[in-house]
């Protein structure tokens, strides 16, 4: 441990950035789990849940949690992941009502 002043100042404003960030990235990681839980079960939910996870990255990368780029690129990562399920799950509901070609 530092015997310095301004050595000791900058060990607790670490430690209250540690706390800080460690707090922004369990809601970052919850809310992955959340959309991807989302895209699994019922890709209809997935789009809602996706706003709130970008919402939550945006701010994790506001106050530095996260860089800018990383969290752009998280963020269109889950956005093309629930825009595949959800043309998936569109084109299989086609396929189930179109009616039986006949030869």
């Amino acid at each position: 441990m530092a015997n310095h002043k301004s050595a000791l100042k900058r060990n607790r404003q670490s430690l209250v950035r540690k706390a800080r960030n460690s707090i922004n990235k369990t809601k970052v990681s919850t809310a992955f789990k959340k959309v991807r839980a989302a895209i699994a079960d019922s890709p209809a939910d997935a789009p809602e849940l996706l706003k709130k996870a970008a919402s939550t990255i945006g701010k994790a990368a506001s106050k530095g949690t996260l860089h800018r780029r990383t969290a752009a690129r998280r963020i269109s990562r889950l956005a093309r992941q629930v825009h595949q399920a959800a043309s998936a799950a569109q084109q299989s509901a086609e396929a189930e009502s179109a009616p039986p070609a006949e030869a």
